[in-house]
């Protein structure tokens, strides 16, 4: 495998004037891009309502028995899968640690689950995180928990895929990042064109991978390596 620490002196250096200061463990720049300040909580009493109005326009009772207690299931399971909207606008990724490690971290198969803001169906898949580190390691686990605080919302895989990059860019300041995005949408296998098994893959690439093609290469081998590709 090719060493990139090399490469990575070089893409760190030319970077240097694009990247935010080193920041005291565990804090970083605002990544707020929403053009709404996030809830303190999901009010589920309108999620409630709003559920009963859509029993009737279809022409169903919602007082039913089968029915009866389906917008509040609704309300709670909204307050879950779109529970990153609430408080925070980026994950808090906790304490980084110095370490002359100047190789690829990848965590490979972070499964996740997210809304389509286009249809309100879900969409699912894998997330696959690698960074470069120039200095500091973050724990892995955080990673993972980028992933989950950015999915929980309603999103399209392409911007998913970008926030997750570039807030691990932003709060870490690797020499590089890569993530790809492997997913089945909903909307496109129950309804519309109805193709099943159909797959969407994004990535978003920063630093040195989106520069130096020899570390883009050896970072997608990483991720596609040991699982045989992609799904």
């Amino acid at each position: 495998m090719t060493r990139v620490g090399e490469r990575r002196r070089s893409a760190s250096s030319e970077r240097t004037s694009d990247l935010p200061s080193k920041k005291p463990a565990g804090r970083g720049p605002d990544l707020a891009k929403r053009p709404v300040d996030p809830p303190a909580s999901i009010d589920r009493a309108k999620i409630e309502k709003a559920v009963r109005l859509i029993l009737e326009a279809i022409g169903e009772d919602p007082d039913r028995e089968g029915l009866s207690n389906t917008p509040a299931r609704v309300a709670r399971m909204y307050e879950e899968v779109f529970g990153g909207l609430v408080g925070r606008t980026h994950p808090r990724l906790g304490t980084y640690f110095s370490e002359k490690h100047d190789e690829i971290v990848v965590v490979k198969d972070i499964s996740f689950h997210s809304m389509c803001e286009h249809h309100l169906l879900p969409f699912f898949g894998r997330a696959h995180v690698a960074y470069l580190p120039d200095g500091r390691i973050l724990g892995i686990s955080k990673l993972a928990r980028v992933v989950e605080a950015f999915a929980r919302r309603p999103q399209v895989q392409e911007r998913l895929t970008g926030e997750v990059a570039d807030t691990i860019d932003k709060l870490v300041t690797p020499a590089g990042v890569a993530v790809v995005m492997e997913a089945t949408h909903t909307c496109m296998t129950i309804r519309g064109v109805k193709k099943p098994g159909s797959l969407v893959i994004t990535s978003a690439m920063r630093g040195t991978f989106k520069t130096d093609a020899a570390s883009r290469s050896e970072v997608m081998s990483l991720i596609t390596r040991s699982s045989g590709g992609f799904t």
